[in-house]
C-alpha cells in the first residue's frame, strides 16, 4: 500500500452547512475533530448541486496543505421525513414513499428565501410544488432553475405536490 492510499480515509459524519453560491461547505466528522472541506465539484460528481445542512454523509478524504478535504462522496442520507406545513396527513411511510413512481421533472423556479418553488413534469400541463422542508429532507439545500429532477409526488390541497426531490443523476443510478 503506497503512503498516499494510506492516507485515503473514509470518514462518517454530518453537513455543518453548505452554500451552492460559495460552491463549497463543511463536514463534521463522527471521529475525528476539526471541519472537511466539502467542494461543489465532488458534490457535482456524485449527482448533486447541494445537500442539506445535517445531512448524514459518508465521504472518502486526505490531508492537504489547508487542511482535510473531501475528493468523493459515497453517500448521503437526508434527515427524516416529514410533511410540509399544512399537509401533514400526506407523510408516508418510507415503504409507501418508495413505492411511489420516481416522475422526471424540470425546476422551473425555486426561492429559497421564500422557501418554496415549482418544477413542470414533463409532457403534464400542472406544475409540482416543492416545499423547502421537503427539499431539505431529500438531503438538498437548493434547485436552479431548468435543474433536470426525478420526483414523488401525491395529490395535495391545493394540487400536485413533491414529497420527495431525487437528483437526475441518482436517480438514473437507482433504475439501473
Amino acid at each position: 500500500m503506497t503512503e498516499e492510499e494510506k492516507a485515503v480515509q473514509v470518514l462518517h459524519g454530518r453537513v455543518k452547512w453548505f452554500d451552492p453560491a460559495k460552491g463549497f461547505g463543511f463536514v463534521v466528522a463522527d471521529d475525528m475533530p476539526g471541519d472537511i472541506l466539502l467542494h461543489a465539484n465532488v458534490l457535482r460528481n456524485f449527482g448533486q448541486s447541494s445537500v442539506a445542512d445535517g445531512a448524514r454523509i459518508v465521504v472518502k478524504a486526505h490531508m492537504t496543505p489547508r487542511g482535510v478535504q473531501a475528493f468523493e462522496v459515497v453517500s448521503i442520507e437526508p434527515p427524516p421525513l416529514a410533511a410540509p406545513p399544512g399537509e401533514e396527513h400526506l407523510v408516508p411511510d418510507p415503504e409507501e414513499l418508495a413505492g411511489l413512481p420516481l416522475e422526471p421533472a424540470r425546476v422551473k423556479w425555486f426561492d429559497k428565501a421564500k422557501g418554496f418553488g415549482f418544477a413542470n413534469v414533463f409532457a403534464r400541463p400542472e406544475d409540482v410544488f416543492i416545499h423547502i422542508e421537503v427539499l431539505r429532507q431529500s438531503g438538498l439545500a437548493d434547485l436552479q432553475s431548468g435543474e433536470a429532477v426525478a420526483l414523488r409526488i401525491v395529490e395535495g390541497k391545493r394540487g400536485r405536490m413533491a414529497l420527495q426531490v431525487v437528483p437526475w443523476e441518482a436517480a438514473a443510478r437507482q433504475r439501473d
